[in-house]
């Protein structure tokens, strides 16, 4: 982490949730590697179901010498949060967002958006899968997807476009949980042998490791957080006559503290659209 900004802070912005604390557990940890590495003044986490709030971020960053914030959302595209409830919540008038005492609040791409993700979604289907032939493989990325903003499924099948490009495994696709195609179809939108499953969300709470796996049919009934146990990293679980491996959220990965840091540092170099967000 090369880029200092010593006058400037960075405010996470995640999901969290009132039922798991494995949401919020990513996005603490890697602003707790980001601190070590001494690349802002100040980093702080706020979350939308959890404290502090993102109303509480507002009252954050007093410090006079602290003169610009990077906020990086740390969810995996953009979407209703990410274009409505985060621009909303901090009072942000667009991109770039001057408070009354002259601080700069500056709004970054979210973490999914780098293009460092591709390469992290490949390792993690080859830790879970090792030795298994990709040419015998099917690769599933799975989202939430919503009706409530057309963007939320743009970021993985912008990676499926890309990792089938590489032509390595027999078969890369999207699923989702709220939209077809359904995850819970899994079987029927493949016919390789093997079939690996990779969520693609920055943490493990209840979608990866109690919803997905019920829907995948390896569970009949929802199960204890990521935190309490582990049965889902036994693979493969043999269904409907394939070998299923099913991994952990993608944003669980050491790297994403990296990409962060990145999506801020991006928002200097990039020719941003500063025009006041939709």
């Amino acid at each position: 982490m090369d880029w200092q900004q010593p006058e400037s802070a960075l405010l996470i912005v995640g999901h969290g949730s009132t039922v798991n604390p494995d949401s919020s557990a990513p996005s603490l940890a890697q602003a707790e590697a980001i601190r070590e590495h001494g690349v802002f003044r100040e980093v702080a986490c706020c979350f939308w179901k959890e404290e502090p709030s993102l109303r509480d971020a507002l009252l954050f960053f007093r410090e006079p010498e602290i003169r610009e914030v990077y906020v990086v959302p740390n969810f995996i595209s953009e979407g209703y949060f990410t274009e409505t409830v985060i621009p909303r919540e901090l009072e942000l008038e667009g991109r770039l967002t001057t408070r009354p005492g002259g601080q700069v609040w500056k709004y970054c791409e979210p973490a999914g958006n780098h293009p460092a993700v591709t390469e992290l979604l490949l390792r993690r289907a080859r830790e879970i899968a090792p030795g298994v032939a990709a040419a015998e493989t099917t690769l599933l990325i799975v989202g939430h997807g919503t009706a409530l903003n057309e963007n939320s499924a743009v970021a993985a099948k912008r990676e499926v476009e890309k990792i089938s490009a590489l032509d390595t495994y027999a078969s890369v696709q999207n699923a989702y949980m709220e939209e077809a195609p359904l995850i819970s179809d899994w079987a029927r939108l493949t016919t390789t042998p093997n079939v690996v499953v990779v969520p693609f969300f920055i943490s493990d709470g209840l979608h990866s490791y109690q919803d997905i796996p019920v829907l995948l049919g390896i569970e009949s009934e929802t199960t204890a957080a990521a935190s309490q146990r582990e049965v889902f990293r036994r693979n493969p679980h043999r269904h409907h006559g394939r070998d299923l491996y099913y991994a952990s959220a993608i944003g669980t990965e050491p790297k994403f503290a990296e990409i962060l840091v990145e999506q801020a540092a991006a928002f200097d170099t990039a020719a941003l659209d500063l025009s006041p967000i939709a």
